[in-house]
């Protein structure tokens, strides 16, 4: 088995939006109970004060359960409230910048929408590499490619960064993004749009330590 370098199966990435009718902080905390790893944070629409003040309530939940938060594509947000790291796609602030503006990053995601990206000196800067779609999702309408399972296998074979694989990731084919090498799968309405979180988390966990 290929040694893991990425602690965290399960991943959260979640807006107020995405939670339909429930609370944000709510399910953001039952989804930790029921066993999410790390947390991301992702809000397109709201001002730079209006996302820190929604980021920095929502910190105060990961740090009571010791779970690191990532901010999505906002440098200035994730330094203001000591982030754990931050996850950029293709068109966002470049990775190579941000390790120059944020010295204490301790985690970098870079999303691979094209298969050329691998060879770039922004990969080589990222941590690890969120693998974005797997499959079409309506909340992420900008996609350039849908990898499919083959694509993660694909991915897995050019590259040694953990894989994080994102996009219409759900109970049905969580087990089948590990064994094609994805480290870890990142998931939004099959917890955020859940009736019960953190039933939600629980059940996708226990698939991904059954197939660890």
């Amino acid at each position: 088995m290929r040694r893991r370098s990425f602690p965290y199966l399960l991943y959260l990435v979640l807006s107020e939006a995405d939670c339909l009718e429930k609370n944000y902080l709510h399910v953001a905390e039952q989804a930790i109970i029921g066993g999410v790893d790390i947390i991301q944070l992702r809000e397109k629409d709201l001002t730079a004060k209006e996302y820190i003040a929604k980021a920095q309530r929502l910190k105060e939940i990961t740090d009571r359960y010791a779970i690191p938060l990532i901010i999505n594509d906002n440098l200035e947000v994730a330094k203001k409230i000591g982030a754990f790291g931050i996850h950029v796609g293709n068109n966002d602030v470049p990775p190579t910048h941000i390790r120059k503006e944020w010295k204490s990053c301790q985690s970098l995601g870079y999303s691979i929408e094209f298969i050329e990206q691998l060879q770039s000196k922004e990969t080589e800067a990222a941590d690890c590499l969120g693998i974005s779609p797997v499959f079409h999702t309506p909340t992420k309408k900008d996609t350039v490619t849908t990898w499919g399972i083959e694509g993660i296998a694909a991915l897995r074979k050019l590259t040694d960064k953990p894989l994080i694989a994102i996009g219409g990731m759900n109970a049905a084919n969580a087990e089948a993004a590990l064994k094609a090498g994805a480290d870890c799968i990142a998931v939004v309405s099959a917890i955020c749009a859940a009736a019960d979180p953190q039933k939600a988390a629980y059940e996708l966990k226990n698939i991904l330590l059954r197939n660890l």
